[in-house]
């Protein structure tokens, strides 16, 4: 097989080669959310609350109690197409890197199956952080963003502000004044609503971030001055959490967007959904193949995509666009 050969993937090797490898197990987990993978379409997320109140004087007979309530929400799902194209030089260098990276490997016993997955990894890095960045900060309404194949997650907490449910954690701008790290997030926290406290039991709140906030909440630890900051300077910090709550870092600055440019949330990972599906969409599949005529390598993959949070009670938001 030569790096040249056009290659076309469909139906369960879709699946299996390109985005459960990725959006499953633990490459799911390091996205901070949930991921929704080939749900039915239109993919439907529920929520069942708690009972309340289950306990009643004994006594002969029912005596019933309050039933669970169930919360759901569509997401809605967009079709979009991932493209990339390489010079012919430019792409046979970068996948027989990754070949030559491998200590098990040599130049000399190059097989076409090493060499597929070389291509294979290439892409689906590509595709991984496409959806990573849109499901934040996509917005399909933006000219200028690069990120318009679907709304994220961003773009749909503002769009619930014009609803008729309010939002009990409202979304609060920042002030021009640079503000301390812990400060944004001890507001985010105190600005939290009862129900989003309430699941701090759970272990399942994470404060999202953009690095400009991830970075200052650093160099704040280090400047505490005591044995463990210091420690923590010198061999770095394995896991940054503010009273318990682990911090989950965004990075977006290589994206051009007017959703966000500093922002921290409070919310509870599974009230954050990525849904992706590509068994329900007849022309999905992921083709790589040689363009003589520019002389350039090209991939390409079509699926279905989608992001949206579930209940807007559990979100805590400090923002600015500056």
């Amino acid at each position: 097989m030569l790096i040249e050969n056009p290659k076309t993937y469909k139906g369960n090797d879709v699946e299996t080669i390109f985005f459960r490898p990725t959006f499953c197990g633990q490459n799911a987990q390091d996205l901070g959310i949930r991921v929704l993978y080939n749900m039915p379409v239109p993919t439907t997320v529920q929520v069942w609350s708690k009972p309340e109140n289950v306990l009643h004087p004994y006594r002969k007979g029912w005596g019933g109690g309050v039933n669970a309530t169930k919360l759901s929400k569509n997401i809605d799902m967009q079709k979009v197409k991932a493209e990339c194209c390489f010079s012919a030089e430019d792409y046979f260098s970068m996948v027989f890197e990754k070949i030559t990276n491998s200590s098990q490997i040599g130049l000399g016993d190059l097989t076409g199956t090493e060499l597929e997955k070389a291509e294979t990894e290439l892409f689906r890095q590509s595709i991984a952080e496409a959806v990573r960045a849109t499901m934040w900060i996509g917005d399909t309404d933006e000219e200028i963003s690069d990120c318009a194949s679907f709304n994220g997650i961003f773009r749909s907490i503002l769009n619930s502000l014009d609803g008729d449910e309010p939002v009990l954690a409202m979304p609060t701008e920042l002030s021009d004044e640079k503000e301390e790290a812990m400060t944004i997030m001890r507001k985010c926290w105190d600005n939290a609503s009862v129900e989003l406290k309430n699941l701090r039991s759970d272990n399942e709140l994470a404060f999202f971030v953009s690095s400009d906030i991830y970075n200052s909440y650093i160099e704040e630890l280090e400047n505490i001055g005591s044995d463990s900051s210091y420690i923590d300077m010198v061999n770095g910090h394995q896991r940054l959490c503010y009273r318990g709550i682990p911090i989950v870092e965004v990075p977006l600055k290589n994206y051009t967007t007017n959703i966000f440019s500093t922002f921290c949330m409070l919310t509870d990972r599974r009230n954050l959904v990525l849904a992706l599906n590509t068994a329900d969409m007849p022309e999905n599949e992921v083709r790589m193949w040689y363009n003589p005529d520019e002389m350039e390598n090209r991939q390409r993959a079509t699926f279905l995509a989608g992001a949206d949070f579930i209940d807007q009670r559990l979100i805590s938001l400090y923002y600015s666009n500056y």
